[in-house]
């Protein structure tokens, strides 16, 4: 089975594509850099490019027979700072590969990333199942739920094999900090390096935390068992403050005899304040649940960049 993975070097996609190279597939990954990113499995091949060019998205997929899309040029805050940017670099690229999927021979499934964080806006009720109304508040959400309405139309009109999974707040070992996504990642690197940190609506804002090795089993299990047509979350069902997670790390901080500097700010325009994701959908559907604790996942990463500083950097 030949498995394209778009934006495989990433966060999630090293992660997503070690486990479906264990599961015996082959992966290409595609990404913006030219040469393969630091961490990257050295089984998978790895080509540079736009996989918004339509003969690059059309050699591509004329060779898989499943693709995972994970790419995406921006996060919540740089959004919100240049919307025509978001739009144009990730509604575009996503649709010219829809399109090359309409034309491919041997296509049998094309699995969407989208953000179950974002794309249902305030939570009426929790935990959110996907039957929730969809209403972002943020250009990232509209734009991550812009392209599951494209696809779901290709899905329809033209028969696209596409399932989309919508996962929860991902953390992990590997995750970048500072780049305005990842609370975990980057209070953890503001206490290693004795930085301020500066919590945004700590006690607001409730989020479900998951571990990156559960998304990315949550993805393979829609990639083998997801009906086409559907939409998963992929979640816990459980939330926690963001007071909650920087208290729990400075925890881990003190126990290595190291002081912590934070603060709280309000709530920003683009956060959304309750997030909790049902996700019995996709474990009746697949079987797949999270099995890595919150708080354990959370040691894990404190020990990972006590190791090299790898994420500190």
């Amino acid at each position: 089975m030949n498995c394209l993975v778009i934006g495989g070097g990433g966060f999630i996609g090293q992660w997503l594509t070690r486990r479906l190279l264990d599961s015996g597939r082959s992966v290409v990954v595609l990404g913006r850099r030219p040469a393969a990113p630091q961490g990257l499995d050295a089984r998978a091949s790895y080509v540079g490019g736009d996989y918004g060019d339509p003969a690059l998205a059309s050699s591509l997929l004329a060779a898989a027979d499943e693709v995972v899309d994970l790419a995406y040029a921006t996060v919540p805050k740089s959004s919100f700072d240049d919307p025509v940017f978001d739009l144009d670099q990730n509604v575009r690229p996503a649709v010219t590969l829809l399109q090359a999927a309409v034309r491919s021979k041997r296509l049998r499934k094309l699995v969407f990333v989208s953000s179950g964080g974002t794309v249902y806006g305030h939570a009426l009720r929790t935990p959110i199942d996907e039957s929730h109304p969809t209403d972002p508040v943020s250009p990232y959400g509209i734009t991550k739920l812009a392209i599951e309405k494209y696809a779901l139309m290709f899905h329809q009109l033209h028969g696209v094999p596409v399932t989309i999974v919508r996962p929860g707040n991902a953390y992990g070992e590997g995750q970048l900090p500072f780049r305005g996504q990842g609370l975990v990642a980057t209070a953890i690197a503001s206490i290693r390096t004795a930085q301020p940190l500066t919590l945004h609506g700590g006690r607001e804002i409730v989020r479900d935390y998951i571990h990156v090795d559960d998304v990315a089993a949550a993805i393979v299990a829609a990639l083998e068992g997801g009906v086409l047509g559907a939409c998963y979350n992929a979640g816990t069902g459980v939330g926690t403050t963001n007071s909650d997670v920087v208290k729990a790390i400075v925890a881990l901080a003190a126990a290595e005899g190291l002081r912590t500097q934070w603060s709280e700010a309000p709530s920003r325009p683009f956060d959304v304040r309750l997030n909790m994701l049902d996700p019995g959908l996709l474990f009746a559907t697949t079987g797949w649940r999270p099995v890595v604790p919150f708080h354990e996942g959370l040691a894990r990463v404190w020990r990972s960049t006590g190791l090299a500083g790898q994420q500190v950097a």
